[in-house]
């Protein structure tokens, strides 16, 4: 019992100091001085002062686009409003390629990590996800010292009542977008001489549905007055605060969320969302909840399971990476660990019984349209009754607090039910909550009204990301508020020049980046539930790996002005040369597979198949051994090195001169360095599956018209490989063919290529019996 226990002895170092006052003082005093007291004219707008928003106006400005951030409220730019964590499965590439890009997530959660993990490091490089636990102080302070001193960005506080608009039916654009990218899908489906045509057409068709043009914002002041802040494009990035309701219980209040540390409630935005509604945009309500905060001084530590740090940790920040630095408090060793405790049966049966206390929604016939991947406790328990315990993972919230966030357990029930809830869990029977958890319903978009350039296609200039078009979480919302941002700013500035001039727009396709899977996905498909993303979304995995999104995404950046920061083009271009060598210096090498086997000494590398006769003269490459299974890198560098050794040792011998036994030194391969190592070896160990993926979407393309049998049958014993999500939607829906059954919102790749198969493999089994049956009539 008594203070989160922090190694190394974190907790003393860091309460003696007063870095963080000192942090805070400059900071915001930087942000008082930032704020605009004069210019009412912007290129970009953005409203919103979270994920979204701090990665829509950092992108826009980067362009050159000078650019507004509008929050009401200065002093929570950058909070962490849920979980203190940035990353995850999935979560961990999005932060990878915005960082790569150029954008500030990554490095801001750098500077706050208190507690890092490679999540799925025992399985291939394409699903393994960097996670960091943050301190929150830290991230708010460092991202809005960040945003403060950005150039080309000024931060406004105050409350965006409504939009400024030009009205029309087909109102022109104040510019247009090169070859417009809302039939993406279709775009790329056809050969290069028919996408001009189905561009203009799209264009068109496009410009049809526009019923207004930006002109700006109204804002209200902090004091209560009003004024017209004009803008040439618009990225509205509300999060949970449109037309947000807060519930606790049967309690239901109007706001965005709670201010941390105090009961006030920051105002949710009405105004927007009835300009939205007014241009009938599809508005539907989701909702969301965190769990109550915990005393951690009144948890039993020594119950609960230890999740360590690990030390040295994958930073967020390829720069980072690439100078091989570690994260400030890897480097200091200030880290705190994280626990795990677990939900019982008793706890079952609480949540059951009090499910009566649970707030009503607007979503669902009052159920509400939450998260599926990240359910309360209620939903838990619901959906998986057989289940007799759930893991809930303690998460301290900082160096400088006894605050624990509880993970996996939000659940609005009223405070001293949710008390009851937790003290039947290992290490929680005396547990103490600081604040209850609670829910927030608000509305969402259907981000099928928006371009892959995240522009709206009813109202010309007008972007929108983050939470508003559906998607949960801060990673999710940060990935779409750098393509906001990024074409809100690039249209901005083409308009700004020689008259007539578009703009190239800023779009990822779905084989370029995990941020290219995300947007298609929702403007294609759209979704009827908070969508999060997972590795399995992305039908080119393989070869988008968290560890080369620097490679995949920082060269496109800096062609579309995202990227001008010279160390970052450097070490990206430096670790690209740096892997083509490694990957070189393997493909040369060369030894007999008798002495690969002889010399690894684990059998991974053939064993005593290799001693089989006829085999003693066959060679085989260091890149042919590392692409056996279980083979690692540092093995066969391992046997590189010692065989290299010994043949200089042999020459040194038979050397000369002093020049001669110098240059045979350097002849030997060094171990691949931290910043490139993991890409060298996925390299190598990917390349057959690569060129097999590139096969199998290439055939799945030209099978999206096959028909799907209408009797088919969706249970699991039937199509083992679909999660429970996919079998009750095509459960649902029953898409005819496969290219409706693409369409499904949460449909994966990889499950629609297994469908393809069971249904093909269907189709030739009764062609194989109606032929059988014709020739015994014979």
């Amino acid at each position: 019992m008594g203070k989160i226990p922090i190694p190394g002895g974190a907790w003393s170092s860091i309460t003696k100091s007063s870095r963080r006052a000192v942090i805070r003082s400059t900071h915001m005093s930087r942000l008082a001085s930032s704020i605009s007291m004069s210019a009412e004219t912007y290129d970009v707008i953005v409203i919103g002062g979270g994920h979204a928003g701090s990665e829509a106006c950092t992108a826009a400005a980067r362009t050159g686009a000078k650019t507004a951030l509008l929050t009401q409220n200065l002093s929570t730019l950058g909070e962490l409003s849920c979980n203190p964590s940035i990353g995850g499965i999935g979560k961990g590439h999005l932060v990878r390629e915005v960082d790569a890009l150029g954008g500030v997530m990554g490095d801001v959660a750098d500077e706050a990590g208190i507690h890092f993990r490679m999540l799925n490091r025992r399985k291939g490089p394409a699903v393994r996800g960097p996670r960091g636990q943050m301190d929150r102080d830290l991230y708010k302070t460092h991202m809005q010292a960040s945003l403060s001193n950005y150039p080309n960005l000024e931060l406004i506080e105050g409350s965006a009542e409504d939009l400024l608009l030009e009205e029309g039916e087909g109102i022109e654009t104040l510019v247009s977008f090169q070859d417009p990218t809302e039939d993406l899908t279709l775009l790329n489906s056809l050969d290069e001489s028919n996408k001009k045509g189905a561009s203009l057409a799209s264009s068109k068709a496009n410009q049809s549905q526009r019923k207004a043009r930006i002109r700006g914002v109204v804002v209200t002041n902090t004091d209560g007055t009003t004024r017209e802040i004009e803008a040439k494009c618009v990225v509205i990035t509300t999060g949970t605060f449109l037309r947000g309701v807060l519930m606790q219980g049967k309690d239901r209040y109007s706001g965005g969320r709670h201010l941390r540390d105090s009961e006030k409630v920051e105002p949710p935005s009405v105004g927007l969302a009835k300009t939205l509604d007014r241009f009938n945009f599809n508005l539907g309500r989701l909702k969301t909840g965190t769990p109550a905060r915990l005393d951690g001084t009144t948890i039993d530590w020594d119950q609960c399971t230890i999740q360590p740090s690990e030390n040295p940790a994958a930073p967020f920040s390829h720069i980072r990476q690439f100078l091989g630095e570690q994260p400030p408090n890897v480097a200091r060793n200030t880290l705190i660990n994280c626990y795990m405790s677990r939900t019982s049966e008793a706890t079952h049966k609480l949540v059951m019984d009090y499910a009566h206390t649970l707030p009503e929604y607007d979503g669902m016939d009052g159920k509400g349209n939450g998260p599926r991947y990240c359910p309360s406790i209620y939903k838990k328990v619901e959906r998986f009754p057989d289940r007799t315990g759930h893991n809930s993972f303690l998460e301290p919230e900082g160096l400088n607090t006894n605050l624990v966030y509880p993970n996996g357990m939000s659940g609005p029930y009223p405070t001293e039910i949710q008390e009851k809830i937790f003290r039947t869990m290992p290490g929680l029977e005396n547990v103490e909550i600081i604040r209850p958890g609670y829910d927030v319903e608000y509305d969402f978009v259907n981000p099928q009204t928006l371009t892959h350039t995240l522009e709206t296609k009813t109202i010309s200039g007008l972007f929108l990301a983050g939470q508003i078009c559906g998607t949960t979480g801060y990673e999710e919302a940060a990935a779409q508020g750098i393509v906001a941002g990024a074409n809100a700013g690039r249209a901005a500035v083409a308009a700004e020049s020689a008259a007539g001039q578009s703009a190239t727009p800023f779009i990822l396709g779905r084989d370029e980046g995990y941020i290219g899977v995300l947007i298609d996905d929702l403007v294609t498909r759209g979704t009827q539930e908070p969508y999060r993303m997972f590795t399995s979304r992305a039908e080119y995995r393989i070869s988008l790996r968290a560890d080369n999104a620097d490679l995949r995404l920082t060269r496109k950046g800096r062609e579309y002005g995202l990227v001008s920061d010279e160390q970052r083009i450097a070490s990206a271009e430096a670790r690209e040369m740096m892997i083509e060598d490694r990957v070189d210096e393997l493909k040369k090498f060369k030894l007999f597979v008798t002495d690969w086997a002889a010399r690894d000494g684990s059998g991974l590398m053939g064993g005593d198949s290799m001693n089989k006769k006829g085999r003693e003269g066959h060679k085989k490459t260091a890149e042919e051994i590392l692409g056996m299974p279980h083979v690692t890198l540092d093995a066969v560098e391992k046997v590189v090195i010692e065989v290299q050794k010994e043949e200089r040792e042999k020459a040194k011998a038979l050397a000369t001169t002093d020049a001669e036994k110098i240059g045979l030194a350097q002849n030997v391969l060094g171990p691949s360095p931290p910043s490139i190592f993991d890409t060298v070896e996925a390299t190598i160990k990917y390349k057959s599956y690569v060129s097999r993926q590139n096969k199998d979407m290439e055939s799945w393309r030209k099978a999206q018209g096959v028909r799907i049998p209408p009797d088919m049958v969706y249970e699991h014993s039937l199509l083992p490989t679909l999660s429970k999500e996919e079998l009750e939607k095509l459960s649902t829906i029953r898409p005819s063919t496969f290219a409706e059954a693409s369409q499904i919102s949460g449909m994966t790749p990889q499950s629609l290529v297994y469908l393809y198969h069971v249904v093909t493999n269907r189709i030739k089994d009764k062609d194989r019996k109606k032929m059988a049956t014709t020739t015994e009539i014979n």
